[in-house]
């Protein structure tokens, strides 16, 4: 491994070099690698959670990684909800954990 990252695999052997990219996330440089998706990049920086739950305020992250069950929202260039699973990262791009949204269970915020 180079940092998080597996740069040669069990089966696959020694994996491609790929071009480096920078990007940042809550303000702060990171880098990734091209055709990386923003989840895998992250996780490769030691980041592990990526929003709070609507209701009960936990953290969140990656969980399937398949695009299913939408836990790896964040905000990206100001767009919220984009799943970071399957968005692949670009250069200089603005990745911001994501915002926690109106439970659509909750009036204002609170159980009834």
């Amino acid at each position: 491994m180079s940092g998080g990252r597996i740069v040669h695999h069990p089966v696959l052997g020694q994996l491609p070099q790929r071009r480096e990219i920078s990007f940042f996330y809550n303000g702060t440089a990171v880098r990734g690698y091209e055709g990386e998706t923003v989840a895998a990049a992250l996780l490769a920086e030691g980041v592990r959670t990526l929003r709070f739950h609507e209701e009960t305020g936990t953290p969140r992250g990656i969980f399937c990684n398949i695009g299913h069950c939408m836990e790896c929202r964040v905000t990206l260039n100001g767009v919220d909800g984009v799943r970071a699973c399957l968005t692949t990262i670009e250069d200089g791009m603005d990745v911001r954990e994501g915002r926690t949204l109106p439970a659509p269970l909750k009036k204002g915020g609170r159980s009834e």
